[in-house]
């Protein structure tokens, strides 16, 4: 039996899908049962919440695997489903973490994810640790404003990152759940391509025949108070700030062939990613 965590986000809805398809048994973990309506209907419901350690008992109880994805920047989701997984056997954590975990000098964001990651290894379960580049499904946030003819707004300036389709992602994650030999490892996930921002908006205005705007911020404090207009937490907006730092500072883009070696093909383009979504833009 397996356990999704984050079963109605990006990623894990394809986590889901490809477990479907594969006829696999396993639970998703819910808050809203709602919003777990049109996943599929093979898979076990149970209502809980990771921010409630109490509420965990019967989403974890005869679980062999689980994939942990957590949300906020603390530890506490991570601790109670790491406690939880301790005290009803679990024997297999498939974690998604971020690539800034493997960053030295580590990042606060990226600190975030590593604090995690030792979390689980104290626990002494077995895990596989994956650990992302950018995600294509960020471009969904450029969509209302494409939609109303706005621009897109840059805060990485010269910086490249090499975006992963949450497919691939849930490829991976789907492997290391279901076989044998992946305990132990840390998969750095990327696509195979590196752009700045402004190379992926031309990509996308390609594939949907129109012209799309591009607002770069200056600084990195102000793509930070163009995501907060009213101001963020101080802890959070000194995150922010360094990761807008380190984003722009890497003008080469961090590319892996992970996602190619466990999977034998190629990644998902981001060119085929924006054919695929393109009815999000319009």
């Amino acid at each position: 039996m397996l356990l999704i965590t984050g079963a109605t986000g990006n990623i894990g809805r394809e986590v889901v899908r490809e477990l479907g398809d594969r006829r696999a048994d396993f639970r998703i973990l819910v808050r809203d049962p709602g919003r777990a309506a049109a996943l599929p209907e093979r898979a076990e419901r149970v209502v809980a919440d990771l921010e409630d350690a109490a509420s965990l008992k019967a989403a974890f109880e005869g679980v062999d695997r689980l994939f942990l994805l957590t949300q906020g920047s603390g530890t506490g989701q991570a601790v109670n489903a790491i406690a939880a997984a301790q005290a009803l056997g679990v024997g297999h954590i498939v974690h998604l973490s971020s690539f800034h975990a493997g960053f030295d000098p580590v990042p606060a964001m990226g600190r975030w994810h590593r604090d995690r990651e030792d979390a689980i290894r104290a626990s002494g379960i077995p895990a596989t640790f994956l650990r992302c580049g950018g995600f294509m499904t960020n471009a969904l946030d450029w969509a209302a404003s494409i939609r109303e003819g706005g621009p897109v707004f840059d805060a990485t300036g010269p910086g490249k990152v090499a975006p992963i389709a949450a497919a691939d992602i849930a490829a991976v994650a789907v492997r290391a759940l279901t076989e044998d030999g992946h305990a132990g490892q840390i998969y750095t996930l990327t696509g195979d391509e590196a752009f700045t921002t402004v190379e992926m908006v031309g990509i996308l205005a390609a594939v949907l025949g129109r012209d799309i705007r591009v607002q770069t911020a200056a600084t990195p404090e102000e793509a930070v108070k163009a995501r907060f207009p009213n101001g963020a937490p101080p802890a959070l907006a000194a995150a922010l700030v360094e990761t807008v730092e380190v984003a722009r500072g890497d003008i080469t883009g961090l590319r892996t062939d992970t996602v190619a070696r466990l999977l034998g093909r190629e990644p998902v383009t981001f060119r085929e990613w924006c054919a695929r979504n393109a009815a999000a833009f319009r």
